[in-house]
């Protein structure tokens, strides 16, 4: 059974707080809006997909036991908390992207004139709740999407660079992409999942991701959960490893994908998939459709969130740094699309000169 980060009921939210992983698994209740940006901000839930979610649901708790007067003041309300929400962690798109459409949503129920003030809030309830389970099923599609990719190429020449003789491979991954970072079962820890339900995962390795060590943390206690064949290794060795190892495939995640398929994601990335291009070793995104910004042109105009020097210079307390050094700590780098084989999502895989247009059709659908 794979990990519950997000537990909600009509008027109750709670989140598991990542900061105390692996050590302590305690759960935080978010009360309302300011819980939600709180949490978000402060990294206690973390991963583009649960960021969207809890901070939507921190929203739906907030308005669930208060009454409005008039449709124009819950379209307010709504309004200004979603804009708050949306400055709590700027590189991920997939919050403002849901406050868009909830919005719009606000916005259309305003003008209905058929629709009463409780109408509204309920319908608005409802809408904020099918994230939840619209964000499992879309994992669970990119898992099956993502594992088929890796296993077509794989059978191309059974017994090459990363598979044994049954088929089965071995995957890298960075960062945090499993059930603690969505509503459940994963973007690229999905894809990993599937493949370990198909029988076909081999061994998994997943890298520390400093210096934050979400890897370390937070993948690693997720693998170890869920027994899957693992291995934790440092940042530093991902080179060693891909020559050593015959790793068939780099999966990881992202918080926002670019029109021309380049892709911000945790720290770290960029030059794994630097030295997956120099060993030959297929590097794909997996990440649902909400954190594609089709009205960004390229990675070059991402936000890149910076964090505290404290992440870099110690660990919990104690300090590892010289006192006195300058720090330079942005939270993700972007991956250029060249770089990059496929981006995996919920409808299908596509190389990245092929997303804009291929994710335009979609949308028309």
């Amino acid at each position: 059974m794979s990990l519950q980060s997000i537990k909600y009921n009509r008027g109750s939210l709670e989140i598991l707080d990542q900061l105390l992983l692996p050590v302590q698994s305690k759960y935080v209740a978010v009360r309302g809006v300011e819980d939600g940006w709180k949490v978000i901000n402060k990294m206690q839930v973390r991963g583009a997909p649960a960021i969207a979610i809890v901070g939507c649901l921190s929203l739906a708790v907030e308005i669930y036991p208060e009454e409005f007067e008039s449709k124009k003041s819950l379209r307010q309300e709504i309004e200004g908390k979603l804009n708050y929400l949306v400055s709590a962690r700027p590189t991920a798109v997939n919050m403002k992207i849901a406050a868009d459409e909830l919005l719009s949503l606000a916005n259309d129920l305003t003008k209905a004139e058929d629709v009463s003030v409780p109408d509204m809030k309920q319908r608005f309830l409802n809408a904020t709740e099918a994230m939840l389970q619209k964000d499992i099923a879309d994992n669970r599609a990119i898992g099956a999407n993502g594992a088929q990719a890796i296993l077509k190429l794989v059978a191309k020449s059974l017994g090459a660079a990363g598979a044994s003789g049954n088929g089965s491979v071995r995957v890298l991954t960075h960062c945090n992409t499993g059930s603690l970072a969505t509503a459940g079962y994963g973007t690229a820890l999905g894809v990993i999942r599937n493949l370990h339900e198909l029988g076909k995962l081999e061994h998994v390795y997943c890298t520390e991701t400093r210096p934050y060590n979400q890897g370390a943390r937070l993948t690693a206690y997720e693998l170890v959960h869920e027994k899957f064949p693992a291995t934790l290794v440092l940042d530093s060795m991902v080179a060693a490893l891909l020559r050593a190892k015959n790793v068939a495939a780099v999966v990881v995640g992202a918080d926002r994908v670019a029109a021309n398929g380049d892709t911000a994601n945790k720290i770290g990335t960029y030059q794994i998939a630097v030295v997956a291009k120099h060993h030959g070793v297929p590097f794909y995104v997996a990440a649902p459709l909400t954190s594609i910004d089709l009205q960004i042109p390229s990675g070059d105009h991402i936000i890149i969130e910076e964090r505290p020097d404290r992440e870099m210079t110690h660990v919990g307390e104690h300090r590892i740094a010289a006192p006195g050094i300058n720090c330079w700590n942005p939270a993700f780098d972007v991956t250029p699309a060249s770089l990059i084989t496929g981006i995996i999502t919920e409808r299908g895989v596509f190389e990245p000169q092929e997303l804009k247009e291929a994710i335009t059709k979609l949308l028309e659908l």
